[in-house]
């Protein structure tokens, strides 16, 4: 039989600060952390809002070695990757290193360093030919997106498996899926796993205004983003990172162990179809979830809360609300849904993760997180999307889906364990 897996630690850094407590202050309380962009001038571009992290990698406790070597987004993933350890209480001097593994999602890999880089060695982009002499001497760190994993490797001293997970805005839900899937077949018995993405920058703001993507309701920042919303027009870009201390259940059992969930289930499926496009029935998300909810072995009538994508684009909400009418039929009706997306923002390929560090939470503190600014819900988005306040109640599994450009969806089923005793 395959090993039950577990979480034990979690480590997060989002939009409203560092730390658990406040990344649950932020999505209970329903406020908004979406603001006027800060870390450039944004007046060139049709979206000029984002979710920004109030992060000082020196105040964190980086040494100024690794600020100087790493991207923020690794700067990111190595911080949320401390906490989690130390919210777990996992000794790692008493393991075997080579059955520690680590597993990192991202979207867009180091995209804020190379810009940065870029803009110095090329005379802010008016040399043809760059000059080398000025460029940091780590650079080819930012231009590897594996350096981000091999940075928290390097952190957790982990010999086991180690992978970095690029996979859209799935990157952070199918990153520690494939961490479970390792504990499960027995190739590791720790992994620290989760996702982190630091897009704010021009070049990432260029790219989804190209394609309209991005919200240009500039003069609300903090009701801009409003997933669900009849006048939604476009997600928030944002940043963040979350990261789990994952184990086997006897292991973590046997130390004691606070068990926050057990990663039950999990499937993730591609509609070949389009690279931004979704087909309107959501048959893909709807498949991905049906496999994780096999895999778990649970109903639809389990599911207590959904923790939705819910990006806030047109195309994207309705056909997650087909999808969850498809999988969970006329429960689909009563389950509490929210999107957290509409308080912190899209950081692509972290918010996976941050999604389930939300879900996690819910469970903990018996809360179903509310989607702000949901004033007027789309008459095609039917379903109890739990607007504008979050809800006191019990949480025992959780569905949480995800879904990226290239047409990845994928769905992950978290329980309390102690509804799985044996």
């Amino acid at each position: 039989m395959k090993r039950r897996v577990v979480m034990t630690g979690i480590g997060v850094v989002a939009p409203g600060g560092t730390g658990t407590k406040r990344f649950l202050d932020v999505i209970s309380s329903g406020r908004t952390m979406t603001r006027r962009i800060t870390f450039f001038d944004p007046a060139p571009f049709r979206s000029q809002v984002a979710a920004e992290c109030a992060f000082d990698p020196a105040a964190e406790g980086l040494s100024p070695q690794q600020i100087r070597r790493m991207d923020r987004a690794a700067q990111l993933a190595v911080v949320s990757a401390r906490e989690s350890l130390a919210d777990s209480g996992l000794d790692l001097g008493l393991l075997d290193p080579a059955r520690i593994g680590v597993t990192v999602g991202s979207a867009v890999g180091c995209t804020m360093g190379l810009e940065e880089e870029y803009v110095v060695v090329s005379d802010g982009g008016r040399m043809w030919e760059v000059d080398q002499e000025y460029a940091v001497p780590h650079l080819f760190n930012y231009f590897v997106p594996s350096s981000i994993a091999a940075e928290v490797a390097w952190e957790v001293a982990a010999e086991g498996p180690v992978a970095t997970i690029s996979t859209g805005c799935t990157s952070g839900l199918d990153s520690v899926g494939q961490a479970v899937e390792l504990i499960a077949d027995g190739a590791a018995d720790v992994m620290i796993a989760g996702a982190t993405d630091a897009p704010i920058s021009p070049i990432t703001m260029a790219c989804f205004d190209a394609i309209k993507a991005t919200t240009p309701r500039n003069d609300d920042p903090a009701t801009a983003s409003r997933p669900f919303d009849r006048t939604r027009n476009g997600f928030v870009l944002g940043e963040g990172t979350a990261m789990f201390v994952l184990e086997d259940i006897d292991h973590a059992r046997r130390r004691g162990a606070h068990l926050y969930a057990e990663i039950a289930g999990f499937a993730s499926r591609s509609n070949a179809f389009h690279m931004t496009g979704l087909r309107p029935d959501g048959k893909e998300m709807a498949e991905a979830i049906r496999i994780a909810l096999a895999q778990a072995e649970t109903r639809p009538e389990d599911i207590d809360y959904i923790n939705a994508h819910g990006s806030g684009t047109i195309q994207n909400d309705r056909h997650e609300t087909a999808a969850f009418k498809r999988s969970l039929g006329e429960h689909a009706y009563s389950t509490p849904i929210s999107s957290i997306k509409s308080m912190i923002g899209h950081s692509l390929g972290a918010i996976g993760s941050l999604e389930i560090a939300a879900c996690a939470l819910a469970m903990e503190h018996s809360m179903v997180p509310p989607t702000a600014n949901l004033h007027e819900p789309d008459p095609q988005c039917d379903l109890d999307y739990v607007p504008l306040e979050a809800r006191d109640q019990r949480v025992d599994t959780v569905l949480t889906v995800g879904s990226g450009f290239g047409g990845f969806q994928s769905a992950m089923v978290l329980r309390n364990p102690e509804r799985n005793p044996s």
